[in-house]
């Protein structure tokens, strides 16, 4: 079950890249033991205030039962000083996603108060080397932030005695980063604290499953969950042969990132409309069809898919109208020798081979990576003074094989989400959606919560979205990394659902 879904669900792996190539910490017969804790402070000036905050860099060990150790996950804490009565302050663990991906994404381009330098519009590399720079639009005066690399990523490690097994899976992750909010919490003192998760990319089916595992081993309830260019059901981002939902959720987002690169015009947004109304209505009924199709109502399609996507009709006939994104991605701007990128589709970098068909590499990641990698190393040690023998894993190979649990079927995490909903009426959901995301495109989120069928109508009014006009990683789009902010202050702050005006 896991070749199903290894492609498709790993959303940062992507050649199997890793920082470095040092042994790992099972390799070595004796590691060191662990870094103390390092703490710093530091100021940012946000909104035009001066923020004073501590920052600690730390590993919290998982244990078991007999006190025995489990793992150590690596975390970075940013607490805001000076703030009378934290009971009242909200904390924000954020969590990427992969699995396998460190916190990096999240921590360095968007919410911390440092974060990576990055051209206005996010399209293009920077010269290397990186380091990090103020952030102004990081949320730490409205709440404390903790950033959670889960094991066997960034700097977390199984112990030595522990299985890798225990931690790479579905509900294994679930169960172990559940272990580390609950002592985070206490050890800090802040059950009394408004809590919230924030999940991007895979990250968002991990904290839809905390929530619920949280409520019910630990009776911990949750002001809120954000889910960040997430999805819900692995079967919106797979194309199987019978099964065409993929070919209407990705529609949407094919006319979004054509018209970026202008091989569609008009309105961007009666655009995208038209193209998710044609998706759900004739080009599903279409699709159902099968063969059996009529060839006048095949050539009708293929020429209005033509119309949306900037792909010439041939293409979709040549594919029975079924074109996955990987070969949108290579036939969009195929005539100027280039691929469009795949966690953001208005990135556009000369093809390897014009020749081929599919891409061979993601313009849009390789873009990045090299830049996020080097500034966190370099923050990790220069700034903060954490010296590890270990390599840090921004995206880590070491979670293979991940157990998802399922046989004959699709992970699909929105039972989890009514669940979570209906057993705390004042749980509230934002859901961040990049509009040329071709990775996790909008559509396929917004479908499974339109089947949330079990989840009262009242509550479905506790779900909001927000849209973007980058992709994945949005917020490395200077605009959308303000509205990103102004977003999640109206989160955090949203009144209760039975106050707010129906």
């Amino acid at each position: 079950m896991f070749t199903r879904f290894r492609l498709i669900s790993t959303m940062f792996l992507t050649a199997g890249f890793a920082v470095a190539a040092e042994p790992t910490q099972n390799d070595q017969a004796a590691p060191p033991p662990e870094p103390d804790p390092v703490v710093r402070h530091a100021s940012v000036t946000i909104a035009g205030r001066l923020i004073d905050y501590k920052v600690t860099a730390a590993k919290l060990a998982l244990k078991r039962e007999d006190g025995k150790t489990r793992a150590s996950v690596f975390h970075v804490t940013y607490e805001r000083t000076g703030v009378p009565d934290v009971t009242n302050r909200p904390v924000v663990f954020a969590f990427n996603g992969g699995p396998g991906s460190s916190a990096i994404w999240l921590h360095l381009g968007a919410l911390g108060p440092r974060r990576v330098p990055t051209t206005p519009d996010g399209l293009d590399p920077l010269p290397p080397a990186r380091s990090v720079i103020a952030n102004p639009q990081s949320i730490l005066d409205a709440a404390d932030l903790v950033f959670v690399d889960p094991v066997s990523t960034g700097y977390s490690r199984p112990a030595k005695e522990a299985k890798a097994s225990e931690f790479h899976g579905l509900e294994e992750d679930i169960a172990s980063m559940a272990d580390f909010v609950r002592r985070w919490v206490t050890e800090h003192g802040r059950w009394a604290s408004p809590k919230f998760l924030l999940g991007e990319s895979y990250g968002g089916v991990r904290v839809v499953g905390l929530a619920r595992h949280l409520q019910r081993r630990y009776g911990m309830s949750l002001n809120g969950i954000v889910l960040l260019s997430s999805l819900l059901d692995f079967r919106t981002l797979h194309s199987a042969q019978g099964d065409n939902l993929y070919y209407a959720v990705y529609l949407p987002a094919f006319t979004a990132v054509a018209h970026h690169h202008g091989r569609v015009r008009g309105d961007r947004k009666q655009l995208v409309a038209q193209a998710r109304r044609f998706a759900f209505g004739d080009y599903s009924a279409a699709l159902l069809k099968g063969a059996e199709i009529k060839p006048a109502t095949r050539r009708a399609v293929a020429r209005r898919l033509s119309e949306l996507t900037g792909l010439g009709p041939g293409v979709f006939l040549e594919n029975n109208l079924r074109v996955r994104a990987s070969r949108f991605r290579k036939e969009l701007l195929r005539r100027q020798g280039l691929v469009v990128g795949r966690f953001d589709g208005r990135v556009a970098w000369p093809a390897e081979s014009v020749a081929d068909d599919y891409p061979s590499y993601d313009p849009s990641f390789s873009a990045v990576y090299g830049a996020f990698s080097t500034a966190m190393l370099d923050y990790l040690t220069r700034n903060l003074g954490w010296l590890e023998h270990n390599p840090y894993e921004v995206l880590s190979k070491e979670i293979h094989p991940w157990n998802w649990g399922t046989e004959n079927s699709y992970v699909n995490v929105s039972d989890r989400l009514t669940a979570a909903m209906r057993h705390n009426p004042r749980l509230e959901v934002l859901v961040l959606c990049g509009r040329t995301d071709l990775a996790t495109p909008p559509d396929a989120i917004a479908y499974s919560v339109r089947h949330l069928f079990d989840l009262p109508g009242e509550r479905r009014r506790s779900i909001r979205f927000e849209y973007y006009d980058a992709g994945h990683m949005f917020y490395l789009n200077q605009p959308d990394l303000l509205k990103l902010r102004r977003d999640l202050l109206a989160f955090l702050a949203a009144p209760e659902p039975a106050k707010r005006k129906k």
